[in-house]
């Protein structure tokens, strides 16, 4: 049976396998295109952009108190590094979200064929349930998604314990979506995916939580270090590379756990198609008196 023992089992084996030097250069490729990507963009418009946000700071009544406060409590330096540190924040959710669709969309294809590749799961039919535009469809609406729910809750990520527990549950709810619908595109018919995810909606949401817990980690560091804010470009590119073996380790945990539920309802299936319901026919002997 399929379930909580399941989880931790593909936990372990992704554990095992994310250490194996393809899974470390499957997480390297997404990370070295987004921080080239990235890191030319903020090159480019860091100054301009400070700029406008010091602006905005001073002027908007939302989050001039913020610095007001920083003065009062002792901070006198507060509005040299507070346009920085609103620069950051704003860009941390848009590189982890490109860098997860990045993931999702070219590297777990490739993670899924290696793992399918594995003894457990030879002989299980490719049914193609989900293809490359119904891939990039999802993937950009769950991103979009997911932005949405960024901005909207961004403001109260300032709040101690919402910083902690806002990004994991995004994160997690946006890596449940995207390494679920990947995983299964191959394998998968449209009407096993949608019965499996529906089946075992909350242990992939578990899995995607925990997930976003460990990428959360980077994130709380990134934003609340002054260590980050001065080395910001190193800190950057460690935190990306970070993100990036995460998520490739959170596409193989959803991977052994999906692959095997997808043999487990297959198996099922087979054995009620092979179950033949008996009826005992009780027939009346004729009557020959």
């Amino acid at each position: 049976m399929v379930g909580i023992q399941q989880v931790f089992k593909s936990f372990g084996l992704a554990l095992v396998g994310t250490m194996h030097p393809r899974m470390l250069w499957l997480s390297l490729r997404p990370f070295l295109i987004v921080s080239v990507l990235w890191g030319c963009l903020i090159w480019l418009t860091w100054t301009p952009a400070l700029e406008a946000l010091s602006i905005f700071l001073t002027n908007s009544i939302f989050t001039s108190w913020i610095q007001e406060g920083l003065v009062w409590a002792g901070f006198d330096n507060a509005r040299a590094w507070i346009a920085p540190l609103f620069f950051v924040m704003l860009i941390i959710p848009l590189i982890t979200i490109s860098l997860l669709v990045l993931i999702a969309f070219s590297t777990v294809p490739s993670i899924v064929n290696i793992v399918a590749r594995q003894s457990q799961y030879h002989g299980l039919e490719r049914r193609q349930g989900g293809g490359f535009f119904g891939s990039l469809i999802y993937t950009l609406w769950s991103a979009l998604i997911c932005l949405a729910l960024v901005l909207l809750t961004l403001p109260v990520w300032w709040v101690p314990p919402l910083v902690a527990i806002l990004p994991p549950l995004l994160w997690g709810w946006l890596t449940m979506r995207l390494m679920s619908y990947d995983v299964l595109a191959k394998h998968a018919s449209t009407e096993e995916r949608d019965l499996l995810i529906e089946k075992y909606r909350w242990p992939l949401l578990v899995m995607g939580i925990a997930s976003g817990m460990l990428g959360a980690v980077p994130t709380f560091f990134w934003a609340t270090s002054a260590l980050a804010l001065v080395l910001f470009p190193v800190v950057s590119f460690v935190a990306l590379w970070i993100y990036s073996l995460i998520f490739v380790f959170a596409a193989l945990w959803f991977t052994h756990f999906l692959l095997d539920a997808l043999s487990a309802l297959r198996q099922e299936e087979l054995d009620k198609a092979l179950t033949v319901p008996t009826r005992v026919i009780e027939a009346e002997l004729p009557y020959h008196g």
